[in-house]
């Protein structure tokens, strides 16, 4: 335990992990005080989402290349998924399309400007692998084709139901994500391993029974963080003048991802871009082709009615563009602060349309 605590200790953002109660001490006293449950829980899920990751980097470190390749892959966006989760049984489907979405533009423009940016601004021109970000980013052209499929038919043809077409596209883009871990872990890993200077060091690892047991310990813990933060939003979006798409898009992708943002700038700061480019593509990857399809199939089960894959256009249009901006600007191979900027830039007039006008529900 004494490592946990040095980690902790060593890590600013996990400081925050002191405002875990509040949301469930205000919701006890003030179950009505909605914006305030939204603000404190939102605040919560932050160091939990640090140390959800940071238990699973040290799980990972335990099992092997291969497994704990598997094991990031799978985990990586757990908060997400787990606040996703909760308002998918609350029925705010609107508020998952839009988590959905925004992750996979949040990861792709922001995350990914701000390392170019951050990058740049400490090395002139940073140089970085780009067949591997060539292939993330043709599994992100996938997925948007995905989920352009049932949106586009679902705005055509009145005649077609959105729920069987996406069921099947959902078990293609899982199977897809399956056979992507297989050739990059597997089959292709020596094509796809990092350089010396980027693989992972184990000084001040966790014993392993210690980092399973954060792992599920804070699992549980943002589990219901999540409910709090989903129950209130509703009530504080609209005193905040924030709608659920705007919340789910902005908000919720920011949070999830504050502590993989963490590691992918401290990287990129660091002259790690294969390592920075990895982290924000790859999360963007995971939100595509196994948080998205994993959501469809659990509606059937968690969710008032089956959910479908039917975006609103102004979503698959935004993933499209992103895809399209991170080929243009990682195509060769090497980057500079000023297209960190063009990509921040990008992610801005997305938010801000969204915020101007939201999608009708």
């Amino acid at each position: 335990m004494h490592v946990l605590f040095e980690s902790v200790r060593s890590n600013r953002l996990l400081w925050l992990l002191a405002l875990v109660p509040l949301p469930f001490v205000v919701e006890a006293l003030a179950p009505h005080a909605e914006t305030a449950l939204f603000v404190i829980s939102m605040l919560a899920i932050v160091p939990l989402a640090a140390l959800l990751s940071l238990a699973t980097e040290q799980v990972a470190l335990r099992t092997g290349d291969a497994l704990g390749g598997l094991l990031n892959a799978t985990l990586g966006n757990l908060t997400e998924l787990l606040i996703a989760i909760a308002a998918l049984r609350a029925g705010e489907y609107m508020l998952v399309k839009a988590a959905i979405a925004g992750a996979i533009v949040t990861n792709t423009l922001f995350m990914t400007g701000a390392s170019l940016f951050l990058g740049g601004l400490r090395h002139h021109v940073q140089q970085f692998n780009s067949a591997s970000t060539k292939m993330q980013v043709a599994l992100l052209v996938l997925a948007a084709f995905g989920l352009t499929v049932p949106s586009v038919m679902a705005e055509t043809d009145a005649q077609v139901l959105p729920q069987p077409l996406s069921l099947v596209i959902a078990v293609l883009l899982l199977a897809t994500y399956g056979l992507s871990l297989a050739f990059t872990l597997g089959t292709h890993a020596s094509h796809f391993a990092p350089k010396a200077a980027d693989a992972p060091h184990e000084e001040g690892a966790w014993p392993l029974p210690a980092a399973v047991l954060t792992l599920l310990g804070t699992t549980l813990v943002v589990a219901l963080v999540s409910e709090i933060f989903v129950e209130s939003l509703t009530g504080a979006a609209t005193r905040l003048g924030l709608t659920p798409a705007f919340v789910g898009f902005v908000v919720v992708a920011i949070v999830g991802a504050a502590a993989e943002m963490t590691a992918a700038f401290s990287a990129a700061r660091r002259n790690r871009l294969d390592l920075s480019l990895g982290i924000s593509f790859g999360s963007a990857v995971q939100i595509a082709l196994f948080v998205a399809p994993a959501l469809v199939l659990l509606s059937y089960v968690l969710g008032p009615a089956p959910m479908s894959l039917a975006f609103w256009p102004g979503a698959v249009a935004m993933i499209f563009m992103a895809a399209l901006a991170a080929s243009l600007t990682t195509a060769g191979g090497q980057s500079a602060w000023f297209l960190g900027v063009l990509m921040l830039v990008i992610y801005a007039i997305f938010a801000a349309t969204l915020y101007v006008l939201p999608p009708v529900q």
